[in-house]
């Protein structure tokens, strides 16, 4: 991680180079969002190569097509920059946003920054660096890496990160009790029991008085689910 880390610092220091890290994928995994790469390796010490397209979280059929491809790797959302580079892409790509803070040019280094900050972040657009930025830019690369990262904001990450009974199954509370189910991840608080029979491949949280039962296959969908159940 630090040799990716230090070379690619390097690399964008030396070409004015976008660098993002791509982490090879280890499952189809629809929690993660992917990097599409193109062209080859230079002499870089680390794997160095064009971002060709992002893909926000696929589903499951997409995702295994994009394992069996071998040129999609998963986004980390992990950049490296110069100040001078993403400078010059934020003009150029998000002009608005860009103008909004450069209105703080005289605050920056005062007490005065964390407010100003926290004042004009809540008037810039909602949108994330990949769009607004990465997908734009003429000089996008990504450093293929694999030094076992996994992004733990996920259910099927955490699965896979979870000690696991003979079954399969990544259970936290106390009083779960499963039958003739495998490969799940169950999270239940130690004062609430739940019995399951059947279930293989399935999500079943207890969080804020509500139970939550998903494929782990549909997790991305799980934010909306909420969502809508939070506005009915």
């Amino acid at each position: 991680f630090i040799n990716t880390i230090n070379s690619s610092y390097e690399k964008a220091n030396s070409d004015n180079s976008l660098i993002t890290l791509g982490i090879k994928p280890s499952r189809p995994d629809t929690g993660y969002g992917y990097i599409q790469f193109k062209g080859k390796k230079d002499n870089s010490k680390v794997d160095f190569r064009r971002v060709k397209t992002f893909t926000e979280k696929p589903d499951i059929k997409t995702a295994n097509e994009f394992l069996k491809s071998g040129d999609f790797y998963w986004n980390s959302g992990i950049f490296i920059w110069s100040v001078s580079t993403i400078l010059h892409a934020l003009d150029k790509h998000m002009p608005e946003t860009n103008a909004l803070f450069m209105l703080g040019k005289d605050i920056y280094n005062t007490p005065d920054e964390a407010a100003f900050i926290s004042k004009t972040y809540e008037q810039c657009k909602n949108i994330s660096v990949d769009y607004g930025i990465m997908e734009k830019a003429e000089k996008v690369l990504v450093a293929l890496s694999d030094f076992g990262w996994s992004d733990l904001g996920t259910w099927g990450s955490l699965y896979e990160n979870q000690m696991k009974n003979d079954d399969g199954n990544a259970i936290v509370g106390k009083n779960t009790f499963l039958y003739d189910s495998k490969d799940c991840i169950i999270n239940m608080p130690d004062d609430k029991q739940v019995i399951l029979q059947g279930l293989e491949n399935y999500i079943v949280v207890y969080s804020n008085e509500t139970l939550l039962v998903c494929k782990k296959e549909d997790e991305q969908k799980i934010k909306y689910m909420v969502a809508n159940s939070k506005n009915s």
